[in-house]
């Protein structure tokens, strides 16, 4: 009687060497885009929507009603966010890097957060009879944004949340007297004064 061979079974075949080679290229990719910082501040896009916040200080200043002003400066916040993102587009594009990458996810993760909070705040604060206090409360939270998100981008841009931070609670704690007259002077300095002075120094140092 025959005896019984065990088959043997075919050799695995060898993975190509080309397939490893992708592998090892996408790891690296991967492991850098996640340790990587988002580069794709805006600079010149920073100039520009502080420039049209130091308009709309200009126009909430003459409003005739406090919804009037308060309408002004959101129409104004619109304004700004839709020339970020577009500047912040255009930067990623011309530098070739991917728009939503790990850096740019954590950025827009740290930095929206606190936005939130600012605009559910703001109802609080009107429905309150509080809108003195919309102007601190605005620039500490978007300054908190900044920091939080500027953890995973350049150096310069948790410097200019702290600037930020420190205005706002200046604005938010100074006399009751200075308020009404001092409201846009406080929002001009901000989103004006403060986009302008860190976009340049971001496009001089980080490109446009």
């Amino acid at each position: 009687m025959a005896s019984v061979q065990p088959i043997r079974t075919r050799p695995n075949e060898p993975t190509p060497l080309h397939a490893h080679a992708i592998d090892n290229l996408r790891y690296i990719r991967e492991t850098m885009e996640r340790a990587g910082s988002f580069t794709a501040v805006p600079g010149w896009g920073g100039v520009a929507m502080g420039v049209t916040a130091v308009a709309a200080s200009f126009l909430a200043a003459r409003q005739g009603s406090v919804g009037a002003w308060l309408v002004t400066w959101l129409v104004e916040g619109v304004l700004a966010v839709s020339i970020g993102i577009l500047a912040m587009w255009r930067k990623a594009a011309k530098a070739g890097l991917p728009m939503w990458s790990a850096p740019a996810r954590k950025f827009v993760f740290s930095f929206v957060p606190p936005l939130a909070v600012g605009a559910a705040l703001t109802l609080v604060l009107w429905r309150a009879g509080a809108v003195t206090s919309i102007p601190g409360v605005w620039l500490m939270l978007y300054g908190t944004g900044v920091v939080t998100g500027g953890a995973f981008s350049v150096p310069i841009v948790p410097v200019m949340g702290a600037c930020f931070l420190i205005e706002g609670a200046v604005a938010l704690f100074a006399p009751t007297a200075w308020s009404v007259p001092w409201n846009d002077v406080w929002l001009g300095l901000g989103f004006g004064a403060l986009h302008i002075i860190f976009g340049w120094i971001i496009a001089r140092r980080y490109g446009g």
